[in-house]
């Protein structure tokens, strides 16, 4: 398994991300899933998260190559709020 982590620093405007949200589901191979971060033991300077989950690395690489997959790392951008992204072999 893989996962794409998005870590946010802000929570992002609900109707903003809505949008996000629906462009994110468009990409093929991988489940999505959001939401905001409540605590951490070290005082988190991260407020949201966002994750794909891919069954393997071949689906990961398949999918992170697509127009839809770069559209989601552009629109996040252009969301304004700063964020970390993280591959991870899950």
């Amino acid at each position: 398994m893989v996962k794409a982590l998005v870590l946010y620093a802000d929570e992002p405007d609900p109707e903003r991300y809505a949008a996000h949200v629906e462009l994110c589901r468009k990409v093929e191979g991988g489940t999505f899933r959001h939401g905001p971060v409540f605590g951490s033991p070290t005082r988190s300077a991260y407020r949201y998260y966002a994750e794909w989950e891919f069954p393997d690395r071949e689906t990961f690489d398949r999918a992170a190559a697509t127009p839809e997959f770069a559209a989601t790392g552009k629109d996040a951008v252009e969301m304004g709020v700063r964020f970390e992204v993280l591959f991870v072999d899950a």
